[in-house]
């Protein structure tokens, strides 16, 4: 196993491990503390954030497998999954008809994603960082209504996140550079940190 390897393995072992303790104390503080409506989106997205710690780590630290095949197309299409269900506890947060409508468009292009990816994955390979980042930033074609339904930290966490997940697409693509995985893997856990942070902050201030 050589150094690159090894240090993107950490990365994902104290990803996996912190990121599922933190979606189950996510659960459980808006099990307890949270509004009638609060728990549906964020069972949803806490499934989303442990399916793409899960799969990622499961895909890159396991190379050897017989099945790396398929562990890529799980960790590819949990990406969209992520994605919609970070959207989620804030669209249907959103008032009128954006609330169901943003929602189900997202959800909408991620399945689609999803599909895809598990079934055609070569299809869409040549766009799929284009696709990824295009749901991302979705929420911008509701700016008024998202400031109108949430305060300034969290709009700004939301964007800082999207930042770091955007900035980290250059190392991504930077395949000669050392350790390039793990700082990309580095970037994905401090961008979901600070999104955490933004959906923990719907409950607790609440």
């Amino acid at each position: 196993m050589t150094r690159d390897q090894m240090a993107d393995r950490v990365v994902h072992v104290v990803g996996i491990g912190l990121g599922t303790a933190a979606a189950i104390a996510l659960v459980v503080v808006t099990a307890i503390d949270g509004e009638a409506g609060d728990l549906v989106p964020i069972l949803i997205y806490a499934i989303g954030l442990v399916a793409m710690l899960g799969c990622s780590a499961a895909y890159n630290v396991f190379n050897a497998s017989v099945r790396r095949e398929w562990l890529r197309r799980f960790d590819h299409a949990a990406i969209f999954a992520m994605i919609a269900g970070t959207y989620t506890p804030f669209t249907t947060r959103l008032a009128g008809d954006w609330a169901s409508g943003l929602t189900a468009a997202i959800w909408a292009v991620a399945a689609t994603g999803i599909v895809l990816k598990l079934l055609r994955p070569r299809h869409i390979e040549a766009i799929s960082i284009v696709l990824y980042l295009a749901l991302g930033w979705i929420g911008l074609v509701a700016v008024g209504p998202f400031r109108s339904a949430l305060d300034a930290r969290t709009l700004a966490l939301l964007t800082l996140g999207g930042v770091i997940y955007t900035a980290g697409v250059v190392f991504h693509l930077w395949r000669r550079l050392p350790y390039q995985n793990a700082i990309w893997h580095g970037f994905v856990l401090v961008a979901a940190s600070v999104h955490y942070v933004a959906v923990i902050g719907l409950i607790v201030g609440a």
